[in-house]
């Protein structure tokens, strides 16, 4: 449990914007590889600008705002200026589909939506009952955030701790996405608790590659960043052959990634000795911004000064060798879930190692239980084995609830504590171990993928008759959805069927990129007669992922923009 005095994310930044308004906060990384800078009493001015722009759109207390941006100091503006204002964010995937932002907007009625000019379409497919009243479309390269307009600081209520700041997304078992609720004191939480878990000063820079719309950028380099008043360098996207040259020119000493990127940034070769690194005198922006121009392509980035990166999924000896290598640095591995916050499991500082989640992380509450909340029996050498249970205060150290759904968030607590639905092993010495997990979600590459919502997805099809989907392992993204469908009688066609049942498969195929996320398409579909179950009618899903399809898959793209 934590001890400090629960704070609203609002004055947290107020405080970093007082005591550091000199200091360096935001350098942005646009694709066209311009840089802009922004201190803290900068972006202060930039934030209440915004607050007063959704102020004039209607956002108030309480009141919902979509973002479907990429990493971008536009989102970074909104996010603060909702928190100003006591309204909440409801961040989605930019590259959704529109059935995936529809679902969002459906479920929390923003009064204002932003999205990429470039997207607008795929934004605007909303169905006009729930698409936001007003919607901005950005540039989300625009440093000059064109779409603010000039301001002088309001008087204000000030939002409270209880009150929402954000609800995110998050597949679950039951196929629909849950809706966490995330209130102002989780923000200051974990920011607070993150930072002191990275030894975090105002003199760090965080490097934040990972996509603001997952809590991973939020909570652990964000949050934790204006805790202390250190610096982000913010870049539009993750790219594997880049990250050790941006760590580089953006002088970062802590970063945060998943194993999968980390093996993305090892299969693309060893770091670049050279790279450019000129910059021109700062040029002021109608937001204050110091401007830097992109680099002319003479000079070289400055050693890599990475002090430390948090990771999450194991890594192999090899693997963990050779990034420690490169970046200078051993990574420490956590755990944590948007519903913990904070990750609520770091490995130590001294002698981390890649195979463990490590120790419970100071300021939490963390135990491994039985299926009935009893202790597990220790082995012969003192280790335990069971579920992860996670202790706090709902709304200050844990997630406030699930969207419009007290069922289920009553039914994910035993207690008092969270019920994670993933396993793990302590040994004698208090070092946590991943042990699986419980319920349908897969993790690619970090990101929380349901099967159930990949199959009732396939389900709707009208040549599908019945379809099951498993994880299989994958070198890259640790697990990959694989569909196993029995087509409806007849649909096989030619004389061996063969022509279509690939016909099948590539209508299946657009059908899936159609409707769901990158990370969520299957990236094998086998055909079967029929689905193996049990004498009661379940599906043995163990079967389908020892068959050869659910052993192995292709190969996958790597997103390395």
């Amino acid at each position: 449990m934590t001890t400090r005095a629960p704070v609203t994310f609002d004055a947290m930044w107020r405080t970093a914007a007082a005591h550091h308004h000199e200091r360096l906060f935001l350098r942005f990384a646009a694709s066209s590889g311009h840089v802009t800078e922004w201190t803290y009493g900068e972006f202060d001015r930039v934030v209440e600008g915004a607050a007063t722009r959704l102020t004039r759109a209607g956002v108030g207390p309480g009141a919902a705002v979509h973002l479907a941006l990429t990493n971008s100091p536009t989102f970074v503006a909104v996010w603060l200026g909702c928190v100003r204002l006591g309204a909440w964010i409801v961040p989605s995937d930019p590259r959704s589909t529109g059935p995936e932002l529809t679902e969002h907007a459906s479920r929390t009625r923003p009064v204002v939506g932003f999205c990429a000019s470039a997207r607008a379409d795929t934004y605007r497919s909303i169905p006009a009952a729930s698409v936001p009243p007003t919607v901005i479309d950005v540039d989300e390269d625009d440093a000059a955030l064109a779409w603010l307009e000039p301001s002088t600081p309001a008087d204000r209520p000030r939002p409270a701790v209880a009150d929402r700041a954000a609800v995110m997304f998050t597949s679950g078992t039951t196929g629909r996405p849950k809706g966490v609720e995330i209130t102002q004191a989780n923000y200051a939480f974990a920011g607070a608790t993150m930072a002191a878990a990275a030894d975090l000063t105002a003199e760090d820079r965080q490097l934040v590659v990972l996509p603001l719309f997952h809590a991973n950028a939020q909570y652990y380099s964000f949050a934790a960043a204006i805790a202390v008043g250190a610096s982000v360098a913010l870049m539009p996207t993750f790219s594997a052959s880049r990250f050790v040259s941006q760590a580089a020119a953006h002088s970062a000493t802590c970063a945060s990634l998943f194993a999968g990127p980390i093996r993305m940034i090892l299969r693309r070769g060893g770091p670049p000795l050279r790279s450019p690194a000129t910059q021109a005198a700062p040029d002021r922006s109608l937001a204050g911004a110091h401007s830097l121009a992109r680099p002319d392509g003479s000079g070289t980035f400055p050693p890599l000064r990475l002090r430390h990166c948090w990771f999450a999924q194991n890594l192999t000896p090899d693997e963990y060798a050779t990034i420690s290598d490169w970046l200078g640095c051993r990574p420490r591995q956590l755990y944590g879930m948007t519903e913990t916050v904070p990750a609520v499991l770091v490995d130590e500082r001294d002698h981390p190692r890649c195979d463990t989640m490590g120790y419970v992380t100071s300021g939490c509450t963390v135990d491994v239980q039985g299926p009935n909340g009893e202790p597990p029996t220790p082995g012969p050498d003192g280790t335990i084995t069971g579920e992860v249970v996670v202790g706090g205060e709902r709304g200050i150290s844990l997630f406030a609830g699930y969207l419009d759904d007290p069922a289920t968030t009553s039914a994910s607590f035993r207690d008092g504590w969270f019920l994670t639905s993933d396993r793990a092993r302590r040994d004698a010495d208090g070092r946590h171990h991943f042990d699986g997990r419980h319920s349908d979600v897969l993790k690619v590459a970090g990101e929380n993928v349901s099967v159930v919502e990949i199959e009732n997805l396939l389900a709707r099809h009208p040549d599908v008759a019945e379809v099951a989907v498993v994880g299989a392992p994958d070198e890259i993204r640790d697990q990959v959805p694989v569909a196993f469908v029995v087509p409806v009688p007849g649909i096989s066609g030619g004389d061996d069927g063969n022509d279509g049942l690939d016909g099948l498969k590539d209508i299946l195929d657009a059908w899936c990129v159609q409707h769901l996320g990158q990370a969520k398409r299957p990236r094998h579909i086998s055909f079967v007669d029929e689905l193996p179950r049990t004498s009661v009618g379940k599906i043995k899903k163990y079967v389908l992922m020892a068959s050869p399809a659910g052993a192995t898959t292709e190969r996958p793209r790597e997103d390395d923009q």
